[in-house]
Parts: structure tokens; C-alpha cells; sequence
């Protein structure tokens, strides 16, 4: 719209439809007074762009200095009234005189009569009073869009708050486990303490350059879980081992960064450390049509499996709610989270959408 902030393509088409509104204004000359086209048009087109050029910046800034929401309907009636009759005067008037002017070079170029003279400006009236009704229209779209803008912006704060908030819930409950263990070795073996001291640092360290990334790639997720592994092999030893079996394309794609971590470190804690002769942890992952199948699997004592597919239904296990909660957060139905017991094993299975590239925010 003329006036508005547009783009080049929109006064492009305001200017083309108000030309085409000149044309219907030669059309009606040529009818009513047989006058040729060529003066008609050379007559009708300049006019009507002029008046589509002034009673469009005029309308636009009358519809931001009244807006409907804020003025009484009376006043922006009035206020729009005594414009485009102003307008229409002016335009009428001007109209006069440009057919004067073109009298002697363009033959055939018909007088202002007073009845046409009394039809330009009913119809300047009608012209300014639906590109106010237009320039309405677009403020309220613009304003619609920057309320659904702001909307939107506001959900994706609240989003990023929540996954924030069940981030800090994983790294104090690994943490607090991982210095209670350090803190038992001191005493018993100083130098494996020490070297699950270095563990914890380098675990600590890839953890935190994953902070200021939304999505990372599988393979990354699973060097920050052999990381978080071997910390705990310095206390389980020979007990605890780890498989993996990442299928073709898998490891490129893209999840919420310590998805897993808590996962394993429930496997570790649950299952792995109630048998006195350890067990294994393993990790599977596989695309299947648009969806990333990742499984997280650990042996368990039956009763004691049992026990944490319980827990598990009860929701009572900080792991798998926190995994659940950042899963809904991030990609609402379109993920989904299970667990069963298996044999002698727990078992835990996510589904979610392939992605391969981080989403630019617009």
C-alpha cells in the first residue's frame, strides 16, 4: 500500500490497480461522451494515479493517527468524511485543469462538463473511502501478525525456560553421585580416585561445550556417554561393560544434547550396580522411515527389573521423566518414550523425528 512500509511489489500493484481504475474512467468518456480513446486515456490514467498517490498516503496516515480501536467510530467517520470530500474537490478541480492544459495538443479532448465534473468526484469519494477501508484492513492484518509474532516468541521462551530447567535437573543428580563415589575411593584407592577425578573433568568439560547447542549429533551423544562410562568404570571395574550398535545414517542425526545420559546413568545404578557380577550396557540406534529408534537396554536381576519397570510406571525416576518432559517439550507427539522389562533386562525405547541439520530460527 502506498504510505505502509511496503515492498516495490505492492505499490507496483497499487499503482497497476489504480491504473486500471483510470481505464474504467476513459471507458465511461468514451461512452458517455464519445471521445476518443487516446485522449481519454492520456486524459484518465495520470489522474487517477495521482489521486491513487495522494489519497493513499493521506488515508494511511489519517487510519495510524485514528486508530478504530482507539477512537470513537463518530470521529474517524467525520475525520474521513471531510478528507475525501477535500480530496475529491481538489481532485475534481485538478481534473479541470489538466483537460484544459491538454485541449490544444491532444485532439478530440472532451470539455469538463458539469455532470462529469459531479461523477469524478462521487466517484474521488468512493475511491478514498475504500483505500481507508483497504489501509484498515492491512493495519489489523499487520496487527494480527505481530500478536500471533509476539505469541509465538513468548511459547518459545517458555520452551526454552522448561528445557533449560530439566537440563539443570540432570547435572546435579549425575554430580552428586559421581564426587559421593570419588569421595569413597579416596580412602580405599587414591589413584583411582584420582583418575575419576580427570574423568569427571573431561565429562564435565564435553557436557558443558554442549550447554549452548540445541540439538547434537547422535555420535556426540554417544562420546559423552562413553565418557560418562568410564567414570564409573573406575569404581565398577570388569562389571561394567557397554555395547553399541549405531546403524547407517544414525549417528548423523540430531537430538537434545544428555538425552541419553540420564538414561545410562539409571542403567548403571538400577541395574548394572545390583549384580555382583556387573553387566552390560548397550545402545542401538536406527533410522526407520522419517523416525530415529534409539534403544537403551542394561541387564538387571529379574525382581530387580521388575522393581524398575514399577518405578518407572509410577513415574517416580527423575531419568525417565526428565527424558519424557524434554521429548514432549521439544517435539510434542511427534516423539515418544517406553521402557519394559525383558528376561533379565530393562529396556527403554525412543522414537523421534529425523533431523540432520539444526532448524535456522527466521
Amino acid at each position: 500500500m502506498i504510505g505502509a512500509p511496503g515492498t516495490a511489489r505492492s505499490t507496483a500493484l497499487y499503482l497497476a490497480a489504480w491504473a486500471l481504475l483510470g481505464t474504467l474512467l476513459a471507458g465511461l468518456m468514451v461512452t458517455a461522451g464519445d471521445a476518443p480513446w487516446t485522449a481519454s486515456l492520456l486524459f484518465a490514467v495520470p489522474l487517477a494515479l495521482v489521486y491513487g498517490c495522494a489519497s493513499g498516503f493521506s488515508s494511511y496516515y489519517l487510519c495510524r493517527a485514528y486508530p478504530l480501536a482507539a477512537r470513537p467510530l463518530v470521529t474517524v467517520l467525520g475525520v474521513f468524511t471531510c478528507s475525501a470530500v477535500c480530496a475529491s474537490a481538489l481532485w475534481t478541480a485538478a481534473g479541470g485543469g489538466f483537460a484544459e492544459s491538454l485541449r490544444g495538443l491532444v485532439p478530440g479532448m472532451p470539455a469538463m462538463t458539469r455532470p462529469f465534473a459531479a461523477l469524478m468526484f462521487g466517484l474521488g469519494v468512493i475511491l478514498y473511502g475504500l483505500t481507508a477501508v483497504a489501509h484498515y484492513l492491512a493495519l489489523e492484518f499487520e496487527r494480527a501478525r505481530s500478536l500471533e509474532r509476539r505469541e509465538l516468541e513468548m511459547k518459545l521462551a517458555a520452551q526454552e525456560a522448561e528445557l533449560r530447567m530439566l537440563r539443570t535437573q540432570i547435572d546435579p543428580h549425575f554430580l552428586f553421585n559421581s564426587l559421593n563415589s570419588i569421595s569413597a575411593l579416596t580412602s580405599i584407592d587414591p589413584a583411582r580416585a584420582r583418575g575419576m577425578t580427570l574423568q569427571l573433568s573431561d565429562f564435565l568439560r564435553r557436557s558443558l561445550g554442549m550447554d549452548a547447542q540445541r540439538k547434537v549429533a547422535l555420535d556426540e551423544e554417544i562420546a559423552l556417554v562413553r565418557a560418562f562410562l568410564a567414570i564409573e568404570q573406575v569404581r565398577f571395574g570388569e562389571r561394567l561393560r557397554f555395547e553399541d550398535a549405531i546403524g547407517t545414517g544414525a549417528g548423523q542425526c540430531l537430538l537434545p544434547p544428555m538425552l541419553l545420559q540420564p538414561l545410562v546413568e539409571n542403567a548403571v545404578k538400577h541395574g548394572i550396580g545390583n549384580r555382583l557380577d556387573g553387566g552390560t550396557v548397550r545402545i542401538a540406534a536406527e533410522c526407520d522411515g522419517s523416525l530415529l529408534r534409539i534403544r537403551v537396554e542394561n541387564d538387571a536381576d529379574a525382581d530387580e527389573a521388575e522393581g524398575n519397570a514399577a518405578h518407572a510406571k509410577a513415574g517416580c525416576g527423575i531419568g525417565l521423566a526428565n527424558v519424557r518432559q524434554r521429548l514432549s517439550a521439544t517435539y510434542a507427539h511427534e516423539a515418544s518414550v517406553h521402557w519394559t522389562r525383558f528376561d533379565a533386562r530393562f529396556r527403554v525405547d525412543i522414537a523421534l523425528p529425523i533431523q540432520t541439520e539444526p532448524i535456522t530460527e527466521s
